[in-house]
């Protein structure tokens, strides 16, 4: 995140003496990307924060393959999925390859009776269904229905719904989530032309702060294992920070969508990027106003990528019998366009009111068991009039 935020209390300079107020020094703790090299910020902790005592035990969450090479179209219908009270066993993964996991979650219950940790990867959560407190040692971000967060590796934290009809989609990503290059200047700040700028990112604020020691159980996901590690602090200690490495939210409501003449091509959509797929917002919009325009998308074949839509809501006026929680999955190979007769509904319409979010990978997707559990077994022949 290309913008200086600060909570809590700091030194006046780095890497000097910070005292307690009761006598001692706070502990200071540079949490960084790609080593001293990308964003970073530094935080304060009351306690030590590398007092592991105790490695309880670690298992695999690698998700099981049911297609290790794909060339057909599929709806998921993802409202399908059973909800479970637990935030980390109800996140089930969809499609997966070596740059990004995509899934669905329908956790009913707050997490908090451990706290979590993603080594490997940074995580992206949309809110489709729910409310509640992202809560983190950098502090904490409110979230509602349309939020993406936004989770860099290494966070620890839990998460608190208000609500026990939750439904999240997330993407954990290898490499960094970005937005867009072509959005900003040299500076890392966003231009005039961006459909979004700073002030539409939700900060974290509210530092929780807790001096207390004994058995504290964090789960540690690493290399498609799970790790029960045990800290002798409580992981929510830090007292201040300040930096460019931290979470935060923003509203798919936020996005301005950037509309033409005639029909533009889905990077008008997009929002943020990574080094392996970028993630695109469908909003509600006019349409072309050629006169002899047609909003309708036009045939696309996909040479390079796999296009993954997950309906959120609205009429997706380019698809037939699409319903919110639906994922649509477009393999790189074949082309994909509007199901029969989309093309012709949408022309003379002015407006949609479709809310989707894309993910389009560089590399194909490989799709898991539980994915084939809820596909529709049809939705490849779907062109054939």
């Amino acid at each position: 995140m290309p913008i200086y935020h600060k909570v809590g209390n700091i030194p006046h300079k780095r890497h000097i003496q910070f005292e307690k107020p009761d006598g001692g020094l706070y502990y200071e703790q540079l949490f960084g990307t790609e080593g001293f090299h990308g964003h970073s910020s530094l935080l304060y902790h009351v306690h030590r924060p590398t007092q592991v005592k105790e490695i309880l035990k670690s298992y695999s969450v690698e998700p099981e393959i049911a297609i290790e090479k794909n060339i057909k179209s599929l709806l998921l219908k993802g409202f399908e999925l059973q909800p479970k009270d637990d935030f980390l066993e109800s996140r089930t993964d969809m499609l997966v390859n070596n740059d990004c996991i995509i899934g669905l979650a329908a956790p009913k219950k707050s997490l908090r009776e451990y706290f979590y940790k993603n080594a490997d990867a940074d995580e992206m959560l949309f809110i489709h269904k729910g409310k509640g407190t992202l809560r983190t040692f950098m502090g904490n971000i409110p979230f509602e229905y349309g939020d993406y967060l936004v989770i860099p590796r290494g966070m620890i934290y839990q998460i608190d719904f208000e609500t026990s009809d939750n439904r999240l989609l997330y993407v954990e990503s290898t490499s960094p989530f970005y937005t867009p290059k072509r959005y900003k200047n040299e500076s890392g700040q966003h231009l005039e032309h961006s459909p979004f700028c700073e002030r539409d990112f939700k900060l974290p604020e509210q530092l929780e702060t807790y001096d207390e020691k004994g058995d504290f159980l964090i789960k540690i996901k690493k290399e498609g294992m799970m790790h029960e590690v045990v800290y002798a602090t409580h992981p929510f200690d830090v007292i201040g920070w300040d930096g460019y490495n931290f979470p935060y939210g923003f509203s798919i409501h936020n996005f301005e969508p950037i509309t033409g003449r005639v029909h533009l091509p889905p990077p008008i959509h997009q929002t943020f990027e990574t080094a392996g797929f970028v993630v695109c917002s469908f909003c509600p919009r006019l349409y072309d106003y050629h006169p002899k325009s047609i909003p309708a998308p036009y045939n696309h074949s996909n040479i390079d990528s796999d296009e993954v839509l997950y309906y959120v809501d609205g009429d997706f006026m380019s698809r037939n019998n699409i319903e919110q929680g639906h994922i649509t999955l477009h393999p790189k190979g074949i082309p994909h366009g509007p199901a029969p007769g989309a093309m012709e509904r949408s022309i003379g319409q002015t407006e949609t009111l479709e809310l989707a979010v894309m993910v389009d990978t560089f590399r194909p997707l490989k799709v898991t068991k539980a994915a084939m559990g809820l596909d529709d077994g049809q939705y490849y022949k779907s062109w054939v009039e």
